[in-house]
């Protein structure tokens, strides 16, 4: 999920920078040090945003720099056991596809992908249902639910483990087409009620 995150910090203007608008210089630091981490506590830092700088600041002997109070906003997308989310498969591999969902790619393994046998046809990149010949490929939708989520120690590798093996998840095309088989079970059921109590 996407959250916004209003913080604060101390961050180290550089003396080489004074003269310069102290909040162009402060975002400038601020997104170094935040922008592109992947944290425990914050997920995934995509951008960072409202900066503001106090414009008094303390120096500390034997360091040319200046050290100001900073509140900033970070836009972080944080994914959480069971959500729900959609994304689009950006590879396929014989073990599974990856689908991107925010700004991270979470892995759909194969067994999690369908109540069928899948082959995998590596010209095609095609992951294929033996009997509903339902065919996966990049650029498809997708709706799945996060199962696995372990974002690593900071700086560290992230992998988060999606599956589409549970109702109204899967392909958007698929997730359709079952509700309208739904839809047409339901009506048949309900005629053959109303047939049933005229009689």
């Amino acid at each position: 999920m996407f959250k916004l995150i209003t913080m604060e910090d101390t961050i180290r203007i550089p003396p080489e920078t004074f003269g310069n608008p102290l909040d162009r210089v402060g975002y400038q630091q601020v997104k170094a040090k935040y922008e592109g981490v992947v944290d425990e506590t914050l997920g995934y830092v995509i951008a960072v945003i409202n900066v503001k700088v106090s414009p008094v600041g303390k120096i500390i002997p034997g360091d040319g720099a200046a050290y100001h109070r900073v509140t900033f906003s970070l836009l972080t997308f944080y994914p959480t056991l069971q959500e729900v989310v959609e994304g689009e498969v950006v590879e396929i591999a014989d073990f599974g596809a990856f689908v991107r969902i925010g700004p991270v790619d979470a892995l759909l393994h194969v067994s999690q992908l369908m109540d069928d046998f899948i082959s995998y046809d590596e010209k095609q990149g095609v992951l294929l249902g033996k009997e509903t010949s339902r065919k996966l490929t990049t650029g498809d939708r997708v709706r799945v639910r996060i199962t696995a989520v372990s974002l690593g120690r900071a700086g560290g590798s992230a992998k988060i483990g999606v599956t589409a093996r549970q109702p109204f998840l899967g392909k958007l095309e698929w997730i359709e087409e079952d509700l309208k088989k739904m839809k047409e079970t339901a009506e048949k059921k309900k005629e053959k009620e109303e047939k049933g109590d005229k009689q």
